[in-house]
């Protein structure tokens, strides 16, 4: 495993602070220090990092469906339920993969990897977030451009990358930025006031199938189909409602049980069977009582 990736299972930066780690010849290797990048560690090497040896964990990520009065923090002076309280105690030293305010609610990640961290949380590297906004007052196109468009806020310059409609108050927004409580503060700047505020996608990750309050450890596979690397959407114009689809790569249920029994079903159902010997002419039921009257119960 190249060194700057093992740094990150560590948890001790993302692979690319990792790498300056490295450089400033802070990590040593079976007592020798390592100043090149293209490092492997093998198992049975022991690894320095400032004087302290560091082990690799067991990669894990924690998908959370985060209800409305809990906060994303690992401990609170004011004793307010944190997210950290939804989870079994070996999950307790898990971090947070960005934030959601306390009255905002749906999909969260938690995990000990550094480098799927900063992947999922920097602008550039392409994860969306997808949000179902639920509003005051009746929302119009006008408004939904406005949202593409961007504006000034407190945390800087505020931007959708996509917005379309559901219903007159209902809208669903992507985003890429991670500006504390953004969509909050848009839509207050255009005169709105947030009711409901949902996060229903991260990556290609959906919600779906995760009941409020639960949670679900994500297997290897899960996380590199949901998460890989991906270049980023082209922007798009707003559409009405009926006509706009979000960009999702699988509609599947991510967290419901498999549906391949069913396909196989209905594919099973469409495939031509063999053709057998003609039927001769149907025989002639005898009058009277029913084929199945055997069968039945007694009236």
């Amino acid at each position: 495993m190249r060194l700057n990736r093992y740094l990150s299972q560590c948890g001790v930066a993302s692979r690319r602070g990792a790498e300056q780690i490295v450089l400033e010849g802070r990590v040593s290797i079976n007592g020798h220090v390592i100043t090149n990048l293209a490092t492997q560690v093998s198992p049975g090497d022991k690894v320095v990092v400032d004087g302290r040896p560091v082990q690799a964990e067991m990669p894990i990520v924690i998908a959370i469906n985060k209800p409305r009065g809990y906060i994303c923090s690992h401990g609170d002076t004011h004793e307010r339920m944190t997210i950290y309280d939804l989870l079994p105690l070996k999950y307790q030293n898990l971090h947070h993969v960005g934030r959601l305010d306390k009255e905002s609610e749906g999909l969260i990640l938690m995990t000990n990897r550094g480098d799927l961290s900063h992947r999922l949380m920097h602008p550039s590297m392409g994860a969306e977030k997808e949000y179902e906004v639920v509003v005051d007052q009746p929302l119009n196109p006008e408004v939904l451009a406005k949202l593409i468009k961007g504006m000034p806020t407190e945390e800087g310059h505020a931007r959708a990358e996509r917005a379309w409609l559901e219903k007159p108050t209902k809208a669903h927004v992507v985003l890429k930025q991670g500006l504390k409580r953004q969509i909050r503060l848009m839509f207050y700047h255009l005169g709105y006031e947030v009711e409901r505020l949902t996060r229903i996608r991260i990556g290609w990750l959906q919600l779906r199938g995760l009941q409020l309050g639960g949670w679900k450890e994500l297997k290897p596979a899960d996380v590199e189909r949901f998460f890989k690397e991906t270049a980023a959407a082209p922007r798009e114009r707003v559409r009405p409602a009926a006509a706009r689809k979000p960009a999702v790569q699988d509609d599947s249920d991510t967290f419901a049980p498999s549906r391949a029994k069913k396909a196989a079903k209905k594919v099973a159902a469409r495939r031509p069977r063999p053709a057998g010997p003609k039927r001769t002419e149907k025989p002639e039921r005898p009058k009277g009582r029913s084929a199945f009257s055997k069968t039945r119960r007694p009236r």
